[in-house]
């Protein structure tokens, strides 16, 4: 047979019997991709082990945020340690080898319901003159002049406990103190009576890691009372949080009767608050529309 009994060849007979060029590239993208996507569930946290997606780079979202809490919490952690250190740490001048072999001071607890004319029936608290004047210039300026208690060594604290005295005091030398919320707030109250920041924002960090919606109103008027910003700031938005119910509370009905300033206050952070809310709404809208 003849090449001539074939007849003619056409080029679009030729290509025909075969894929275009276009598809073929178009299989092989597919091929890439169904490998990529299988890659990508083969991708495991190293941390926990569970899957995560492509973009969080070796992490899932998760254990990240963890991490990242972790690593807030150790800031904390590390600037409350220099906090303390530094508390702690006396000025080396005004020591010499017999300032604290025996305690020279003796602190009297004076309760608010007590006669102060009377000789307390508590036991007094032992202190030393240069630790409480390291930690107090409220201290430091009755010691170091010619006051009474400079010169008796006798010191009576008024409106105070036996008990949160002889915290107070532990804590001017250890710069710890075992807490509830009345020991925290009443110890925060002689804080600041005696200028111990120290020891102010200990306790109020322990008030405001306390906040609920059951005692918010009251540790907001404590917080008012004593210039605690943290436990201001925190107490009223847990009110904020929970306006529905603020006018029915027993702590409510007492606030207006006995400071209504703060009551207005809290309308007014109110009423701020909603208005930011809704003029976040109304960008947020705007830019998805356009």
């Amino acid at each position: 047979m003849t090449i001539s009994n074939w007849g003619p060849i056409h080029p679009q007979h030729h290509l025909s019997s075969s894929p275009s060029i276009p598809r073929r590239r178009t299989q092989r993208r597919r091929r890439r991709a169904g490998s990529e996507e299988r890659r990508r569930e083969r991708m495991w946290c190293q941390s926990c082990k569970e899957e995560y997606e492509e973009e969080d780079a070796g992490t899932c979202k998760e254990c990240y945020e963890e991490a990242s809490e972790t690593e807030e919490e150790l800031k904390r952690e590390i600037d409350d340690l220099r906090s303390r250190l530094h508390f702690l740490r006396l000025p080396s001048p005004t020591l010499d080898s017999s300032s604290l072999s025996h305690s020279d001071l003796l602190l009297h607890a004076i309760p608010s319901d007590a006669d102060a004319t009377t000789r307390p029936d508590t036991p007094a608290v032992p202190a030393h003159r240069v630790i409480l004047a390291s930690r107090s210039p409220v201290f430091r300026a009755m010691l170091e002049n010619e006051m009474e208690e400079s010169r008796s060594g006798v010191i009576k604290i008024y409106d105070v406990s036996y008990d949160v005295l002889r915290a107070f005091v532990h804590y001017m030398y250890t710069a710890e103190a075992l807490l509830d919320e009345q020991m925290a707030s009443d110890l925060l109250v002689l804080a600041e009576k005696y200028e111990v920041k120290n020891l102010k924002a200990y306790c109020e960090k322990f008030l405001t890691s306390k906040v609920s919606n059951d005692n918010a109103i009251t540790h907001y008027a404590f917080a008012h009372r004593h210039s605690a910003k943290q436990l201001l700031e925190t107490s009223l938005s847990a009110i904020m949080d929970n306006m529905s119910t603020l006018a029915d509370r027993e702590e409510y009905k007492e606030l207006v009767e006995k400071d209504p300033r703060l009551v207005v206050e809290i309308y007014e952070a109110y009423l701020n608050r909603q208005v930011n809310t809704a003029a976040g709404k109304e960008t947020d809208s705007s830019s998805r529309k356009g």
